[in-house]
């Protein structure tokens, strides 16, 4: 399988949001991030450079309003391009988990790439906002992700004080254990990891 068979072009536009997005899973943490909220990009490119993928994201969106339609809108058109990037998911190795230390907050981070949509989220934050951005659309953002991804997703983030610290701890984990869970293992050889023959 050669790089160029795990990228995919996004564009999602509603009356609320217009997005271009590429993603490429076997790149080097390139990154060029515009959604005109500032810790949201943060977090997407911090996001990308430990999964080691290639992200390219172009949001505008109506934060007149407020963040909520701009983040969950990108996760959606993220998860939409994750899945596609991925095709028949042959040779990958599919599970992975970890934890992840930010300081004083370790977060633990489990995936199956199953193809069925199920997230368990058990994280809480000691404010509601970082800065401007609300913290509630950290899990916002996750659901709508594992929902268009196609993932099982385990988030549980076990102490912590610091919000921006949580956070950093749950995208680190995922791009962590997604980056080993797209890796593709030779003794498959090119076969579905599942012993019903398909994801």
């Amino acid at each position: 399988m050669t790089k160029t068979q795990r990228v995919a072009r996004i564009e999602r536009r509603t009356a609320e949001t217009d997005i271009a997005l590429s993603l490429d899973l076997d790149g080097t943490g390139r990154i060029a991030i515009e959604t005109g909220v500032g810790f949201f990009d943060h977090m997407l490119e911090l996001f990308a450079r430990h999964a080691l993928f290639d992200l390219e994201i172009r949001a505008a969106g109506d934060l007149h309003v407020d963040f909520h339609h701009t983040v969950e809108d990108v996760g959606i058109a993220m998860g939409q391009a994750f899945r596609t990037a991925l095709g028949d998911k042959k040779g990958v190795a599919r599970y992975a988990d970890m934890n992840l230390p930010m300081d004083e907050t370790l977060t633990r981070v489990a995936v199956d790439i199953s193809g069925r949509s199920f997230l368990v989220f058990r994280t809480a934050f000691p404010t509601q906002k970082i800065g401007e951005f609300d913290t509630e659309l950290v899990r916002e953002w996750f659901q709508a992700f594992t929902a268009n991804a196609g993932i099982t997703l385990h988030v549980e983030t076990l102490y912590g004080d610091n919000g921006h610290h949580i956070a950093e701890s749950c995208f680190k984990g995922l791009a962590r254990v997604l980056r080993r869970a797209v890796a593709l293992d030779p003794r498959e050889e090119g076969r579905v990891p599942s012993t019903k023959g398909a994801l």
